[in-house]
């Protein structure tokens, strides 16, 4: 049996990030839908990032969006992973370009309607986008360090691309990190099933693996306890 780690949320330090909350991996529009929509359907991965955004903003933690764009010019790439190449062949998260808008509204790389309230407030992190699977390749890890924080609360899609990429490096880079597990899903195909795959990664790796229920009663008990610690401290 692998040890617990002892992880221990403190909401002054932890930040909830999602990764990829976008209409062409969580929408029956998207054009990834094929690949992703049973494991997002069986985990109800929809429903349970929204809980995620909100209870994240009732506890008051700060809360940032890494996503995926492509533009023109990454389609000019000279190579790539299958993955990699499916995605340009479908277009997925394609964009008219890095400083235009045109089209972007309700396209395949637009948020998901339902969680916009929430990451279009002025107040999330809204990060560069990573271009392959990781974080290395935008600001992410910058802009949580400029907050000071170093724990993170990680949900998004997919299982065993982005999320177990972002893992992976942001473990590289000194962070504390949740994953929710039935706040992500991965891609079932012939060769195997992508969401147990990372499944059973995220138990090696991740400093806590918790279910969508359980992140929630965390992040209120932690909203609970510090509300509690103020009001002794006025009186």
């Amino acid at each position: 049996m692998l040890p617990e780690t002892g992880f221990q949320l403190d909401v002054a330090r932890a930040a909830l990030v999602v990764v990829d909350p976008q209409i062409d991996f969580l929408s029956p529009a998207g054009v990834s839908w094929p690949l992703f929509g049973e494991s997002i359907t069986e985990n109800k991965t929809v429903s349970n990032i929204g809980q995620l955004f909100a209870a994240a903003k009732a506890a008051g933690i700060v809360v940032a969006v890494s996503p995926h764009y492509y533009y023109p010019c990454d389609h000019a790439w000279r190579f790539g992973g299958p993955l990699e190449k499916a995605m340009h062949d479908i277009k997925m998260f394609d964009r008219a370009g890095p400083l235009v808008l045109d089209g972007f509204e309700h396209s395949g790389a637009d948020f998901l309607p339902d969680y916009k309230k929430y990451i279009l407030d002025g107040k999330t992190i809204i990060a560069s986008p990573h271009k392959i699977y990781g974080p290395e390749t935008n600001d992410l890890a910058l802009q949580l360090r400029k907050q000071g924080l170093s724990q993170i609360i990680l949900a998004g899609m997919a299982a065993n691309l982005c999320i177990e990429s972002h893992l992976r490096e942001l473990i590289e880079q000194g962070f504390e990190i949740a994953v929710v597990r039935d706040a992500t899903a991965g891609p079932k195909i012939p060769e195997g099933d992508g969401y147990l795959a990372a499944i059973i990664n995220f138990r090696f790796l991740a400093h806590a693996l918790w279910t969508t229920a359980h992140a929630v009663t965390r992040l209120q008990s932690s909203k609970d306890s510090r509300l509690t610690i103020r009001a002794h401290q006025q009186n």
